[in-house]
């Protein structure tokens, strides 16, 4: 589908690519990999012709159609979302246009005539192409696309103009998937979606026939897509086979090798130089001597990539809270006549780390601003516990002073024991070199927000409540700040799209789900399961074994009686099968939340907080007594539905 021969590519003066040859064939789905400004995204764009080599080519066979998808830039406006979907279709929709054109024209024309032959024949060849291209179903795939990515039914109607950047590109993604182009490049093309979106675009990715080329720094996404790694590595592309995961272990097996050869050929020529040092001036050993030198001229070094060492972020040390860190009693919040959060609870307790979780504009934002007192409850109240003081990092709140510089505002009241630390800080969020001395107002918006979470990080707040802190960092950097959260002492309310993020850092899920926050025991891994779960059909029971009643005398009854009774016991039948229903999913629910607190208490020095871990223990003890209630409660109901069956 594409080649690369011989390709050389120079950018602000550091060559990016020399004398590269590399191929991409149908159904390959390759994740481009390598350090931020690398050239992974001047590589995409080469493939589209937007960017010219300096020397060689690409090439690709006639007929082939390439979609590129930039990281932003990209606005529409004019159409209604529904339309401007539709152009994706431009040659369908043309044909269709034509097909009526030719449909007015046969009908006036004379049935006999030479110009109602032709105009039937070109009619014939259009509802043949018309068919192919299945011109029947652009509609609802359309719709199909629009809505996995996340719009809702309203919004198909919409114009396209009164849509924010983020959705601009969800519109810019639906029309390249309708389009199906052979050669699908994608740079960051999650960016703008939530888990749920996400999820989608990873099924319909999956089973995308042609070749898919992509940038990602969601580590989960391109585990669950990718069968192909293609890093950029010392000015040329190196393959790995498999995906993500595999190919960072792949990497490290390959360079520690490296690492192992250029060490015993060093040691070679450090023999070879000692020898010509010790015996250059004796003539008897002229001969040899020469024939060293001569040796080393020859000798291609090993060249090792420098090592990209991750940066330790050790967050500041914060004093310990109450039990309690936060308390919603009875909350509802409401904007206009849409009610986002109704009459809820929810209780925080310090050392969680609580993910929260729904669709986009579900109110997750809305609940983390409730938290932080950033607003007012409409009614109810928000308690906070003992010592606690928080940081709030927002996604569209900076609180920098522009006129200043990275470092300065770094610097402005930080903590004098993080001041040593204030590079490596910046480092671990992408500020590197002369970056710190860039004044912020010529920042871009990402780097802002990635400014502003290090600048809040930097401060001692024992809960921290984060909006999505990983938006705007790359692979290297999350994990970063996955192990700075790890290790962090205080208690963690964090939302986030990243699905690898999620699955290492929370210890608790809440739910907003129609307005009301549901929370979940467990990890992230264990509320899919869960969630699954109560999706999944219910098993099918067991054939009953055959058996032969002996008929009895039929004992006279009025039929109304008896009409009556049947639909009793069905009734109650259907109430019984309810409720078991429910009491097994609650029971999936218990279990988990029991699997959970056993994790947290078999961890070394769980017992040294006895306040903590009493707390742990006694709440552990009660699922455990609920999980007994429950069980009986099913045995008891399973007797009673055996009775109605």
């Amino acid at each position: 589908m594409l080649q690369v021969q011989g390709l050389t590519k120079g950018f602000a003066g550091r060559i990016l690519l020399e004398n590269v040859t590399w191929n991409l064939t149908d159904g390959d789905r390759v994740g481009l990999a390598g350090p931020n400004g690398s050239g992974k995204s001047t590589l995409l764009r080469m493939f589209t012709r937007k960017e010219s080599a300096d020397i060689g080519k690409v090439t690709m066979p006639r007929g082939t159609t390439v979609g590129y998808l930039p990281q932003d830039g990209l606005a529409h406006q004019g159409k209604t979302l529904r339309d401007e979907a539709l152009t994706a279709f431009a040659q369908v929709l043309a044909i269709g246009k034509e097909i009526h054109h030719l449909e007015e024209q046969l009908s006036s024309l004379d049935p006999e005539s030479e110009e109602h032959q032709k105009a039937m024949v070109r009619y014939g060849e259009c509802r043949e192409e018309w068919d192919r291209r299945g011109g029947f179903t652009i509609e609802s795939q359309t719709e199909e696309v629009l809505l996995g990515l996340g719009f809702s039914v309203k919004q198909l109607d919409a114009q396209t103009e009164t849509f924010s950047g983020g959705w601009q590109m969800r519109i810019a993604l639906a029309k390249l998937l309708l389009t199906r182009p052979n050669v699908l490049l994608l740079d960051e093309p999650t960016n703008h979606l939530d888990l749920e979106a996400r999820n989608w675009l990873e099924d319909f990715l999956n089973t995308y026939p042609h070749a898919i080329v992509l940038v990602s720094h969601d580590r989960f996404f391109l585990d669950r897509v990718i069968n192909r790694i293609t890093e950029i590595d010392r000015r040329s592309l190196v393959d790995y086979t498999g995906n993500y995961s595999h190919y960072l272990e792949t990497r490290a097996k390959t360079l520690a090798d490296l690492r192992a050869k250029a060490s015993r050929q060093q040691e070679e020529i450090d023999r070879h130089k000692r020898f010509i040092d010790k015996f250059r001036a004796k003539a008897t050993k002229a001969k040899q001597v020469q024939s060293r030198v001569k040796m080393l001229e020859k000798i291609v070094k090993v060249e090792v990539p420098p090592e990209r060492k991750l940066l330790k972020l050790r967050l500041p040390e914060v004093e310990r809270s109450g039990r309690i860190a936060l308390e919603l009693t009875k909350i509802s919040k409401s904007y206009g006549d849409t009610q986002v959060i109704i009459d809820s609870d929810l209780l925080i307790e310090r050392g969680e780390r609580m993910a929260l979780v729904g669709p986009n504009g579900v109110g997750k934002s809305t609940l983390m601003r409730l938290l932080s007192s950033a607003e007012a409850p409409d009614t109810g109240e928000v308690k906070l516990g003992h010592n606690v003081t928080t940081g709030y990092f927002s996604q569209d709140r900076y609180d920098l002073d522009e006129s200043r510089t990275v470092l300065e505002n770094m610097t402005e009241g930080a903590p004098l024991e993080m001041i040593p630390r204030l590079r490596n800080m910046l480092g671990a969020f992408l500020f590197r070199g002369d970056d710190v001395d860039k004044k912020v107002k010529v920042l871009s918006g990402g780097e802002k927000s990635r400014l502003a979470l290090a600048r809040l990080l930097l401060r001692p707040a024992n809960v921290l409540l984060l909006d999505e802190p990983t938006n705007h960092l790359d692979i290297d950097s999350k994990e970063v700040l996955l192990d700075a959260l790890r290790a962090y002492q205080g208690t963690l309310v964090f939302v986030s799209h990243d699905r690898y993020f999620l699955d290492e850092l929370a210890t608790k899920v809440t739910e907003i789900k129609d307005g009301l926050i549901q929370v979940h025991w467990g990890g992230y891994p264990e509320f899919i399961r869960a969630q699954q779960a109560a999706l999944a059909p219910p098993e099918p029971a067991a054939p009953k074994a055959a058996t032969v009643d002996v008929p009895k005398p039929a004992q006279p009854q009025p039929a109304k009686t008896r009409t009556r009774g049947k639909e009793l016991s069905k009734n109650r039948a259907r109430e019984v099968q309810d409720r078991l229903e429910e009491i097994e999913l609650s029971i999936s629910e218990v279990e988990i939340g029991i699997d959970s607190l056993e994790g947290r208490m078999s961890v070394a020095g769980f017992y040294d907080d006895s306040e903590a871990s009493n707390q742990v223990v006694k709440t552990h003890d009660e699922l455990k007594a609920k999980l007994k209630a429950l069980y009986a409660e099913w045995e008891e109901l399973a007797q009673k539905a055996t009775a109605y069956s």
